[in-house]
């Protein structure tokens, strides 16, 4: 009965009964995030695409591990109440408590029909050295390889969550098991945007099955501009909400993002040739106005303007329910399934 490996980078499932001591490529290193880039601690290769880094092959030959790594510690129940109780002793201050707004002093929700507006971006020193030297050197970075009909043999399939690899013209037949959606890292939670299985840790986060069915993908389709699911984190202050976006040497000329008060439109091009395109339906509302795009060289900041001084649950509003049959349309839907 074959098992899932949890060696970081191989996914694969193996026999217990039949695990040679080189049957397993992965990589004894950690994953290593920085300044937009993705790779593992223990080879050097590094891409700014996360599809590509989850594709990267390891560096390592060794037995397949079946052993499920320990979920991070939780904080101490027990410390915690200490610590409330020391609060407890500390000389208490005036407290002032803002209530909510009443049902009828509450803003009605802006219409996410409004027009759209583009939001005004200021360009850091940094990012427009980091063009200049690009430009210079002629961006070797930007070179395509010649382009092949050809599917190598090992090739990774390019859909996220998906760790089948082709092995010959029979793997098309396959059914491939992906994440349609993008990755999400925020607050010390790791999850796809499809499913939002959260978890902590990153090795259960890379072993997650897809969510999705379909065919798998040896290559990326060539359209210019390469889509890539760009990495974007976000967090609030009382008066801001602000996303980061990882995506580095940004092109301003070719970046904008629309917004109207609930909805937000982000259009980025960056390294030359890849594009991250996202849009966003707020749970709150925001100034469009009082709003604005700071472009850094390894990442692109957007500050909005909270309308109201009150903490946002979270970034997005979650779609709505899909409605309920009458009893009627339910009748009607038994009457047909007894007719088939």
């Amino acid at each position: 009965m074959s098992v899932l490996c949890y060696n970081k980078g191989c996914g694969q499932r193996f026999d217990p009964e039949q695990n040679p001591d080189d049957g397993c490529t992965y990589h004894p290193g950690v994953p290593v995030f920085h300044d937009a880039l993705k790779g593992w601690s223990c080879c050097k290769r590094r891409t700014t695409d996360f599809s590509d880094f989850l594709s990267i092959v390891g560096c390592t030959n060794g037995p397949h591990n079946k052993e499920k790594p320990p979920e991070p510690e939780k904080p101490d129940v027990t410390s915690s109440v200490e610590n409330k109780d020391a609060d407890d002793q500390k000389p208490k201050f005036n407290e002032y408590i803002i209530s909510a707004p009443k049902p009828q002093e509450a803003i009605r929700r802006p219409s996410a029909d409004e027009p759209m507006e583009r939001v005004q971006h200021k360009v850091s020193t940094s990012l427009k050295q980091a063009l200049e030297r690009l430009k210079l050197s002629g961006n070797p970075a930007e070179k395509k390889e010649e382009d092949t009909d050809e599917i190598k043999i090992g090739t990774s399939c390019k859909n996220g969550g998906c760790t089948k690899s082709f092995d010959g013209p029979a793997s098309d037949s396959d059914v491939c098991l992906y994440h349609s959606g993008f990755p999400i890292f925020h607050e010390g939670m790791k999850y796809w945007s499809c499913c939002k299985r959260k978890t902590s840790d990153f090795n259960t986060f890379l072993s997650q099955e897809g969510c999705t069915k379909g065919t798998h993908l040896w290559r990326k389709k060539d359209t210019g501009k390469k889509v890539v699911p760009c990495r974007f984190d976000w967090h609030q202050t009382g008066a801001q909400v602000i996303i980061s976006i990882y995506a580095k040497n940004a092109v301003p000329e070719l970046c904008y993002v629309e917004a109207n008060s609930t909805t937000l439109d982000i259009r980025v091009i960056f390294e030359g040739e890849k594009e991250f395109a996202q849009k966003i339906s707020l749970w709150g509302v925001i100034d469009v106005s009082k709003s604005i795009i700071n472009m850094m060289a390894a990442k692109i900041e957007i500050a909005m303007n909270k309308s109201e001084p009150m903490t946002w649950a979270r970034l997005d509003l979650p779609p709505p329910p899909p409605p309920k049959e009458t009893e009627q349309e339910k009748e009607e839907t038994d009457s047909e399934d007894e007719d088939e």
